[in-house]
């Protein structure tokens, strides 16, 4: 089973990004494109503020019953991986 979840922030140069972070077979796929840009960039590693941002939006539907506890568990592993490289 797939599960989408998309969001938009601004970078430091005040530019909306949009990003989208699909999970299917267990995998997480990070990808992200900033306003203008006609690509997307596909992230092997994902940026730890995305994960942070991943984790938030997770949390709360979570709380709602729209997401699992596998999935914030998931994510909150790949945070402490990213966290641990650093």
């Amino acid at each position: 089973m797939s599960s989408q979840h998309i969001w938009t922030d601004r970078n430091e140069d005040g530019r909306k990004r949009e990003v989208r972070v699909t999970k299917f077979g267990g995998a997480w796929r990070f990808q992200a494109k900033a306003g203008g840009d006609l690509d997307w960039t596909y992230y092997e590693r994902p940026l730890l503020e995305d994960l942070l941002a991943l984790k938030e939006i997770l949390v709360r539907k979570y709380q709602r019953r729209r997401a699992s506890a596998e999935d914030v568990a998931s994510i909150e592993k790949l945070i402490q991986e990213q966290r641990g490289d650093e």
